[in-house]
């Protein structure tokens, strides 16, 4: 097999389609930049603070290490006192490529050799042998959320020892910075060492590449005062010094060019990363981390919430004791719920901006093996990483999946026109025409797929990407995003199927041989999943044409499709929404997946509020009832948002509240360190970050719901916090932001700003108002009647 599969698919042919997309260079990557602006100190920020009372274990850092990111880099640190830890990752570090030659059953390969894996960058290590934990007291580590700063403290013979990490954006590097009060020093090593069986060059860089031909490259270096740093054959070395600081960057030479296979050839990632880190040496490391928290803060800060008040007891436990209280003692503890929503928020921050978009994992990983490659799964997992964006002010870390997809764009039309209609495929297209694009279940960042092929994946991301313009009102985004739009309705165009229903005799349309995600028949035809996703697809594609005035003859077209696409109904035997086109369940009950509940979340065709037959709207919530309160992390993310899309409030909380178990010998549940944790097999459980997004999305969710032209407030407030609180900066699809302060379950004020928005309702147990804005202008309405 050849060692680059990815030369089998015609340059000219993606190089056109690249250009016609405006995907070349859209993506940014690992390269050199300008200096960043400086701020004079830093503010006081005042902002939620996780804490603990133990290092991380280094055989369980997926669960205890504290994440730290620049939204490229990633890593893990043990906040060890004698031996800091930190496992690193670029969101780019993927081995693998194309992967375009077809198994006997027409479907993808997926195996680390061919479609790739994301895998650790490298391992940075601090050792300093007289600071063992054992010989320390008063030792507590903190994550700032706000700051996006990991602090570790201590003492030792009367000497307090305090060290900051942090990942800058600004200046593209890690941070440790050592101090100390009372007279201490330090004493130790540094070391630099690669993942995956690279051959030293000394102790502060090194360089390889994969059989793909990516390049990877990363570089440290150290600095102190009163004492001597030096290198000392494979590693730094330190001795006697008031304080140290440690500096790392590395990268790949990736590159969003479907044309150039995803490769920059004149990129060496070994020589810019020792540029990086030489640049932020030059500079105090207080000048680094005032320039990080201003970078960092500028997005947290869009975007805060109260839900309420603690009580002084839950107050005094550390993160861990007050995760498994709250499950003990079954009491609310409303500002460590509000904390886990700002987590969600600062993991998005740390994980999407300047790269490839979030995986599975984001850029955390503690091996070169994650579960799933650590990849991109197109039937949820990647769509419910940024349900949470647009809804909690931080609409520019969306801006990440976007550009992916426009990279990916050219190669996946060129496989899907090449690979799609292959006869041993089982969804390929019966009409034997294709057109347009589409993806598989699992994609990778080098253009190709993996696993099985996801037919309506494409109407998923597209409604995704569309739900994006209707926070922002981003006309550039738009124009953007309009070429996906309408490959992906050229593809449903040559996909749909007539089929003339029995009872009626009516011609419909519907999708040809498919799977519901992930369970039932391998071959059904007009899936409810699938029908949902293009029957929005294809509305959404006809407002971005009437927005952008472009494509009206095909708009029309599509507007004809749309108009005969069979709709799901309700199951005269089940009495459920109907998953297939039969009255009968044909998988599982408590299935994970939502597949045919999607037209309720994230769609809005079924809605409880008079517009949907009251006959769908009660089989949808029949199959939601079916389908149980205790799932996987991310599934119960999902639950908690369609029970808020159906206003029962304390149904969305409890299944928050179970995302927020302690997870315990690998049980679903949360981690130590608040990663989500996925139980893949008894006593074995893994990190997946979908839930640590969508548990955010549904909490925010609770408190305000909207589309375009409709907001609602407190739609599914529970009485855990409906005492008071507020949210300020939320964002609302229509083109608006909100500022919202209840009391007694009763909205107190609420402050409506147009970002792109003119008019809406504003609704709040069943009464609503009309408001009008001009962009930027904003109004504040108070006097809510129940």
């Amino acid at each position: 097999m050849d060692t680059d599969p990815s030369d089998r698919l015609p340059r000219r042919s993606l190089l056109a389609l690249a250009a016609a997309t405006g995907a070349l260079a859209s993506l940014p990557a690992f390269t050199a930049s300008a200096a960043p602006r400086r701020p004079v100190g830093s503010p006081d920020i005042k902002g939620p603070q996780l804490w603990w009372q133990a290092p991380a274990d280094e055989q369980s850092m997926i669960q205890q290490g504290l994440p730290v990111g620049n939204g490229r880099l990633g890593a893990l640190a043990s906040n060890d006192p004698g031996r800091e830890l930190l496992l690193i990752t670029d969101a780019t570090m993927w081995t693998g490529g194309l992967n375009d030659t077809l198994d006997a059953d027409g479907q993808f390969p997926y195996d680390r050799e061919h479609f790739g894996s994301l895998t650790l960058l490298a391992r940075l290590t601090v050792g300093i042998p007289d600071h063992d934990l054992s010989a320390v007291s008063r030792y507590r580590r903190a994550l700032d959320l706000a700051r996006g700063v990991v602090t570790t403290s201590y003492v030792r013979s009367g000497v307090t020892y305090e060290r900051r990490i942090f990942a800058s954006r600004p200046d593209d590097v890690i941070v440790l910075h050592f101090t100390q009060s009372g007279g201490g020093r330090y004493t130790g090593t540094v070391m630099l060492e690669g993942t995956h069986g690279e051959t030293p060059q000394g102790a502060t860089s090194f360089g390889a590449s994969f059989p793909g031909g990516l390049r990877y490259g990363a570089a440290v270096t150290a600095y102190g005062s009163g004492g001597r740093v030096s290198v000392n054959g494979s590693q730094i070395s330190f001795s006697g010094c008031t304080s140290l600081t440690v500096v790392m960057s590395g990268g790949t030479n990736y590159a969003p060019d479907a044309a150039a296979h995803y490769r920059d050839p004149s990129l060496d990632p070994e020589r810019l990363a020792r540029s990086k880190v030489r640049a932020a040496a030059g500079l105090s490391a207080d000048t680094l981390l005032h320039t990080h928290v201003a970078d960092h803060h500028a997005l947290f800060g869009q975007l805060d919430v109260s839900l309420g008040t603690s009580s002084a007891a839950q107050r005094a436990l550390d993160t861990w004791e007050r995760i498994k209280a709250r499950a003990l003692d079954g009491d609310p503890d409303p500002e460590l719920e509000a904390a886990y929503l700002q987590f969600g928020r600062y993991l998005m921050i740390s994980g999407s901006r300047g790269s490839l978009p979030l995986g599975l994992q984001g850029p955390w990983l503690d091996g070169n093996d994650p579960d799933w490659m650590g990849d991109y799964h197109t039937d949820i997992n990647l769509q419910m990483n940024y349900w949470m964006a647009d809804r909690a002010g931080l609409s520019q870390c969306f801006d990440a999946l976007t550009d992916y997809c426009l990279a990916q764009l050219p190669s996946w039309t060129e496989l899907t026109r090449t690979r799609f209609n292959d006869p041993r495929n089982r969804y390929r297209n019966s009409t034997g025409k294709v057109a347009g694009w589409t993806v598989a279940i699992s994609t990778n960042p080098h253009g190709g797929l993996g696993w099985w092929w996801h037919p309506a994946g494409n109407a998923w991301l597209c409604n995704t990407l569309w739900e994006h313009y209707e926070y922002t009102r981003s006309r550039s985004h738009l124009e953007r995003i309009h070429p996906l739009l309408k490959g992906a309705c050229e593809f449903w165009e040559a996909r749909l199927i007539p089929y003339r229903l029995p009872d009626s005799g009516r011609e419909v349309l519907i999708a040809d041989s498919d799977w519901s995600p992930e369970q039932g028949p391998l071959d059904a035809k007009g899936i409810t999943y699938a029908q949902e996703l293009v029957w929005a697809l294809f509305a959404n594609y006809r407002s971005a044409c009437a927005e952008l005035k472009k494509d009206t003859g095909y708009a029309d077209t599509i507007a004809g499709l749309q108009q005969r696409l069979y709709l799901p109904r309700v199951s005269p035997s089940t009495g459920w929404l109907e998953e297939w086109m039969s009255p009968d369940n044909l998988g599982e009950t408590t299935h994970r997946h939502l597949s045919p509940l999607v037209g309720l979340f994230p769609g809005d065709r079924i809605r409880p509020d008079g517009s949907t037959p009251a006959g769908i709207v009660e089989g949808a919530t029949a199959l939601l009832t079916a389908r149980g309160m205790n799932s996987f992390g991310w599934a119960n993310a999902w639950r908690s948002l369609c029970w808020a899309r159906l206003k029962n409030a304390e149904k969305a909380y409890q299944l928050v509240v179970n995302n927020l178990r302690p997870s315990t010998d690998g049980s679903n549940g949360t981690a130590p360190n608040l990663f989500d944790i996925y139980e893949v097999g008894q006593g074995r459980g893994i990190f997946q970050i979908d839930a640590n997004f969508g548990t955010p999305a549904a909490m925010t969710e609770m408190l305000l719901y909207s589309r375009p032209g409709h907001l609602e407030l407190l739609p599914a407030l529970p009485e855990a916090w409906a005492a008071s609180g507020s949210i300020s900066g939320a964002g609302a699809r229509g083109g608006f932001v909100v500022d919202l302060r209840w009391r007694e379950g009763k909205p107190t004020e609420a402050r409506i700003r147009s970002i792109g928005g003119r008019t809406t309702t504003v609704a709040y147990a069943g009464t609503s108002r009309t408001v009008t804005l001009k962009p930027g202008e904003s109004v504040t309405l108070k006097d809510f009647v129940r």
